[in-house]
C-alpha cells in the first residue's frame, strides 16, 4: 500500500520555502537514486518509525535494495535515507512497474521527494510505459501523489478491483489497484 510516512523521531530540518510550488535549493541537496546494498536496512527502520506502513520483515527491504534496486528508489540527505520507493516489475507485465510502497521521514515532508523518486524510477525505465499500485480509499494523500504523477506525465489514471478485502485475512481493507499509462518521459 503506498503511502507517504511521517516520523516523529526524525531530526527536524529547516522546511523549504513554498512560495512557488517549485522545489528550493534546500531540496536540490536531496540526491534521488537507486538504493545500495545495506540501505534496506534504512529503508526498513524508516518505515518502522513512521507507522503509517505496513511493516515487511527487514529481509523484504535488504533483498529489495539489493536485488530490485533498479526498481526501488532512495531519497538521500547527507548520508541519511530520509524517503524509498519500492516497486518492481511484474514478470507477466515487464512494459509496468508496480509500485509497493513510497515513504518520506516527516521532516521531510513538502519537498516533493515522493514525486521525484517516481519521476527518477519512470525515468530510468526507458521500457516500462504503465505504472500500477493498489491504494486503500481512505489513502487520500497517495491517490492525490499518483493522479498528479499522471496529470504531470499527459496519461490516464485508471482503477480496477484490485485486491478484495475478503482476500487479506488479517482484516484489510481492500486496495483498488491503480493504472496510469501511457507514460511519457520527462
Amino acid at each position: 500500500m503506498p503511502i507517504t510516512t511521517e516520523s516523529p523521531t526524525s531530526p527536524a530540518t529547516a522546511e523549504p520555502s513554498a512560495t512557488d510550488g517549485a522545489p528550493s535549493a534546500a531540496a536540490d541537496t536531496v540526491q534521488i537514486r537507486p538504493p545500495r546494498p545495506g540501505e534496506g536496512a534504512e529503508m526498513w527502520r524508516l518505515a518502522r518509525d513512521g507507522g503509517e506502513l505496513d511493516l515487511n520483515s527487514s529481509y523484504a527491504y535488504l533483498v529489495l535494495a539489493e536485488d530490485f534496486a533498479s526498481t526501488c528508489r532512495v531519497a538521500v540527505s547527507g548520508a541519511e535515507v530520509v524517503g524509498f520507493l519500492l516497486g518492481y516489475q511484474p514478470p507477466e507485465r515487464t512494459s509496468s512497474v508496480f509500485v509497493w510502497q513510497v515513504a518520506v521521514r516527516g521532516d521531510q515532508r513538502g519537498r516533493r521527494l515522493a514525486r521525484r523518486m517516481l519521476d527518477d524510477l519512470v525515468d530510468g525505465l526507458p521500457g516500462v510505459h504503465t505504472l500500477e499500485a493498489t491504494v486503500t480509499e481512505d489513502n487520500t494523500a497517495s491517490r492525490r501523489l499518483f493522479a498528479s504523477f499522471a496529470r504531470s506525465r499527459g496519461a490516464e489514471l485508471t482503477w480496477s478491483a484490485g485486491l478484495l478485502a475478503e482476500a487479506f485475512p488479517d482484516g484489510q481493507d481492500a486496495e483498488p489497484r491503480l493504472h496510469i499509462s501511457p507514460l511519457t518521459r520527462s
